[in-house]
């Protein structure tokens, strides 16, 4: 199931017009032949999944699949993500909240992916290195990342973060919206800092070449996590606090240390991008053309927060997020921002051409096409390079 199954002329010649350049750009900014010659954008998900979210009983709100989740992924997703130009996604496995037991909980998601991947040996490809989401692209396959939201699953033992790098955890996530035994999620109060322990924390992914994200921090264990971190590290989906001042998005002074320290900033498809929570496509623009103007072009990516199939019933949809919204607020793990009626992406950026929309608008804004590459995924792939190793 190659993506040129997906990909028709017309696409390629859509593509075209944003002004993508059919031969790629020189050095460490290199899009993978294959990809090139079918005019396939380049496309590392910072943070994303595979779902399909029009079918019944996809993952809830309070981030786990249930046990008896199925082993194998919906055709229509996995087709839509085929077709969109992912290359590799940042897939949020393990605890993020709620009633299971962290540790166990995420050794075996880790071990439920693995068997998700197995069975999808001609779509997926477990991504252990940055030289695997290159041969994901070169074989029209969707590298996998498995990634974590929240490092509550350490319990009080820094040492296990060799036992998930060993595991193939490729990214952990410091907090979520609270706090956690490592620092302050960004919904907390008091704002405290990183922690002794989540220090050590950050330690040792830095010793297992683990790649530390900052997202859902709150902004002084941010600070701290991207002192401590000896590489570069990742906010791998947030907006910009000066364009819209929620919680959840970090300030300019967050955004350009991470950017000096050689990291990356991936801008989501979230309504957090509008202070109603109304967001469209033109918001994902304004807060990617402030992104660049405070980090650099070199230090901007994407991480969508979402999937690559399209809502078909938005109707539905809103009754579903006000349930979600819901049930979040009574978990205690919602975010400032978060209010029924609104939905959790942009209703008019959604699908398996919304890397090609954005990148058509990027374009007409100015940004040049080896700019727009960057930020779609090569920006990604030079920071995983960094910390990974090829």
């Amino acid at each position: 199931m190659g993506r040129r199954t997906f990909l028709g002329s017309a696409a390629g010649l859509a593509l075209a017009a944003t002004g993508f350049p059919v031969t790629g750009v020189p050095g460490r900014h290199r899009v993978p032949e294959a990809r090139r010659a079918q005019s396939d954008p380049f496309v590392i998900n910072m943070l994303g999944g595979i779902r399909n979210p029009n079918r019944r009983g996809s993952r809830g709100p309070l981030g786990g699949d249930p046990p008896d989740a199925p082993l194998t992924l919906d055709e229509r997703a996995l087709s839509d993500a085929l077709a969109s130009g992912t290359a590799a996604v940042n897939t949020t496995i393990g605890y993020v909240a709620g009633p299971q037991e962290p540790f166990e909980y995420s050794v075996a998601e880790v071990a439920r992916w693995n068997r998700i991947i197995r069975n999808h040996p001609e779509a997926l490809l477990k991504v252990r290195s940055a030289s695997d989401v290159e041969r994901a692209a070169r074989e029209d396959r969707v590298g996998i990342i498995q990634g974590f939201q929240n490092g509550a699953m350490m319990g009080g033992d820094a040492g296990r973060v060799g036992t998930f790098a060993g595991l193939g955890i490729k990214i952990i996530q410091l907090t979520y919206n609270g706090p956690n035994q490592l620092g302050h999620g960004s919904m907390v109060p008091e704002n405290g800092g990183l922690t002794d322990f989540g220090r050590d924390v950050v330690a040792e992914l830095n010793a297992t070449r683990t790649l530390v994200d900052l997202s859902h921090s709150g902004e002084q264990t941010c600070l701290d996590g991207i002192e401590a971190s000896a590489v570069p590290v990742a906010i791998t989906h947030t907006g910009c606090r000066a364009v819209t001042d929620l919680p959840r998005n970090k300030t300019d002074r967050e955004l350009r240390l991470v950017a000096e320290g050689g990291g990356i900033v991936g801008i989501y498809f979230m309504p957090f991008l509008a202070a109603d929570g109304m967001a469209v496509a033109e918001d994902v623009v304004r807060h990617i053309d402030h992104a660049v103007q405070v980090c650099g072009e070199d230090h901007v990516g994407i991480g969508t927060d979402g999937g690559t199939t399209a809502v078909d019933d938005l109707d539905a949809a809103y009754e579903a997020a006000r349930r979600e919204v819901e049930a979040r607020r009574r978990a205690g793990i919602s975010a400032a921002g978060e209010r029924p009626g609104v939905v959790p992406f942009i209703p008019d950026l959604q699908g398996p051409d919304q890397f090609r929309k954005l990148a058509g608008m990027l374009a007409a804004r100015g940004h040049s096409s080896e700019r727009i590459e960057r930020i779609l995924g090569l920006n990604a792939l030079r920071v995983m390079r960094d910390v990974w190793g090829e």
